[in-house]
């Protein structure tokens, strides 16, 4: 095989029209780096929302997307211990791992302990590392703290469920149903509010917090959702935008005047990523890891797996309202 398969975008639009399949060849691997055969990537709002153009004065072309996925090394670069050979890894802050092989260094590779299967490790990075960085570094919750979150039925927002009953903070999950209301609770929410059943959403979460407001509040949809989360927080409380799930970013010049008293700030685990050291990134997953291990982080199943070649099926099950679990993509399925 002199050549890979690679899902790759060279202009903005649909990912359904500009996405398509290239032919790529194998480079030279550089000092540290290996070259890692992808298993699995799922498909996450931030792989597919930078393909529409929301963020193109970042976005440099032509683009391979999939922030998170595992693989096994085949190939090592110059200085790579031959221990790497062969291990499954999560083969992260290098090449998108939407294609069948994705060059990485080495000292950002997280290995997978045989504990956790391939759906598992998959999809340990976009989500669970988000929802741990803004929980134990950003905003460093604890037991005092009432965390207000939208897209609650999400992955995300699961994770956040979930980690609420590890770190003791209340979170009020805030929906477009009643569907999630159950599960979301199991996995340990204080509250769930359907927006649709419950009204208005700032009076519901005063109400349930007698009249005080939310400490915290975690945006992932942005637009007038982002703003009526915003109307959630108590005076001197915090809110971070993580997410524009709604393709319309916050007015941040009207905070000011709209919330003088709230702290509204974006979050992109990109830029910790980019600042955090290989010694803390690994330390990161390594918590995540054993939270999974223990039992304490779930991650549920895929609701479909694709080959790249399929990339047109895949993404419009993921658009599927009511899915449970992620889509996958599977490059040698």
């Amino acid at each position: 095989m002199t050549t890979f398969e690679a899902l790759t975008y060279r202009e903005f639009g649909d990912p359904c029209d500009v996405l398509a399949i290239e032919a790529r060849p194998f480079g030279e691997l550089g000092a540290g780096d290996i070259r890692v055969r992808v298993t699995l990537s799922p498909i996450n709002p931030s792989d597919v929302i930078p393909v529409w153009g929301a963020y193109r004065h970042r976005t440099r072309l032509p683009k391979t997307p999939g922030y998170e996925g595992v693989g096994v090394v085949t190939e090592l670069g110059p200085g790579v211990a031959t221990s790497w050979l062969g291990r499954r890894v999560l083969p992260l802050r290098g090449e998108g791992l939407w294609q069948q092989y994705a060059t990485v260094p080495s000292q950002f590779a997280i290995r997978v302990p045989d504990s956790v299967d391939d759906e598992t490790a998959s999809q340990l990075y976009i989500n669970p590392m988000t929802a741990w960085v803004i929980a134990t570094k950003e905003l460093r919750l604890n037991p005092d703290d009432v965390v207000v979150v939208n897209a609650g039925g999400s992955s995300l927002g699961h994770v956040f469920a979930q980690l609420s009953r590890i770190l003791g903070y209340r979170l009020i999950a805030v929906c477009r149903t009643r569907q999630h209301t159950v599960l979301l609770k199991d996995l340990g929410a204080w509250a769930v509010i359907s927006c649709a059943d419950d009204g208005e959403l700032p009076q519901a979460v005063k109400d349930l917090t007698q009249g005080l407001g939310a400490s915290i509040g975690i945006d992932s949809i942005g637009g007038g959702d982002g703003h009526a989360l915003i109307r959630c927080v108590r005076p001197e409380g915090t809110v971070l935008n993580i997410g524009l799930l709604s393709g319309i970013p916050i007015n941040w010049i009207a905070l000011g005047d709209q919330h003088p008293r709230v702290t509204v700030r974006p979050f992109w685990l990109r830029r910790w990523r980019e600042t955090a050291p290989a010694a803390e990134w690994c330390k990161s997953f390594a918590e995540l890891l054993a939270l999974t291990k223990g039992g304490q982080l779930v991650i549920p199943p895929s609701c479909g797996r694709f080959r790249l070649r399929n990339f047109a099926a895949g993404l419009q099950m993921d658009q599927t309202r009511g899915r449970q679990g992620k889509v996958i993509f599977a490059p040698w399925d």
